[in-house]
């Protein structure tokens, strides 16, 4: 369920269909090729209730949650942090109290300091963290690294993970557990800008899906370099394939990640 826009708080949104429902179950996610998405349903998937959707790769107004709420807030690492847009759009968030599930997506190297740096930025917004989670999916830029993760054996693990996070909140345990990573947080690093080809039929679906606007409706064939986070959204939603990174640059990242990427990472559980 996706709740409308011009509701800016879920109890708005009931009252006008005469619904009073007391704990309400999200999913906040930032997503661009569909490996953190994918890990937040599996989830998702162990309460016995359709979450609500909230997608912040589009900007959002201020929204407030209440007490009783669950949200499992899922957020790609981007080299050991989450994105800068995406810890932007969170700040919207006012918690109030509510009950947060971190869940960090990595493609099979590194967590570092994204957990950690989620929970910071949750609880000077009012949430109270739970959980945490590091789940692994496909690598958005090299992807025969953890290709066609979160798989079958992932999903089980995420249900299992799912059973105990909620234990823990029927038990009325409310403790923040201790979560991986290091303050300050490294510094961001650059990534791989993609560019368009020959392909490129000018249709404008990469530029109305780009988290940053960063791809001009008047010139689709180019980006704003500066304003382009890597996250390749554009790359994962272009219908003719146009976009991509520079083969070479992709090659040699390849080979850089090899050593720490080519073995199977475990699923992880912080209670």
């Amino acid at each position: 369920m996706t709740i409308p826009d011009r509701f800016l708080t879920i109890k708005e949104y009931y009252y006008t269909k005469g619904m009073i429902i007391v704990m309400h179950l999200y999913e906040i996610t930032f997503s661009p090729t569909g490996g953190t998405q994918k890990c937040a349903d599996l989830i998702a998937g162990g309460w016995e209730q359709e979450p609500i959707r909230l997608n912040l790769l589009k900007p959002i107004s201020d929204f407030t949650f209440e007490p009783d709420d669950i949200c499992l807030v899922a957020m790609p690492v981007f080299v050991g942090r989450i994105p800068a847009v995406a810890a932007q759009r969170l700040a919207k968030l006012h918690g109030n109290g509510a009950k947060a599930v971190l869940i960090a997506v990595y493609g099979n190297r590194l967590v570092e300091d994204a957990l950690v740096e989620m929970e910071d930025l949750l609880k000077a917004q009012g949430f109270r963290v739970v959980a945490g989670v590091e789940a692994v999916a496909e690598h958005s830029v090299v992807r025969q690294y953890a290709a066609g993760r979160p798989d079958a054996a992932d999903a089980l693990v995420l249900a299992k993970f799912a059973s105990k996070i909620r234990a823990k909140l029927d038990s009325g345990n409310l403790e923040c557990p201790k979560l991986p990573g290091n303050r300050p947080y490294r510094e961001a690093g650059p990534g791989l800008k993609p560019f368009a080809d020959d392909r490129c039929i000018e249709c404008g679906v990469c530029a109305a899906e780009c988290p940053v606007g960063a791809i001009s409706v008047t010139n689709l064939r180019t980006e704003d370099m500066d304003k382009c986070i890597s996250c390749l959204r554009c790359v994962a939603v272009c219908p003719e394939h146009a976009r991509h990174n520079d083969p070479q640059r992709l090659e040699a990242l390849a080979q850089r990640l090899a050593p720490v990427c080519t073995l199977r990472r475990d699923n992880q559980l912080y209670l």
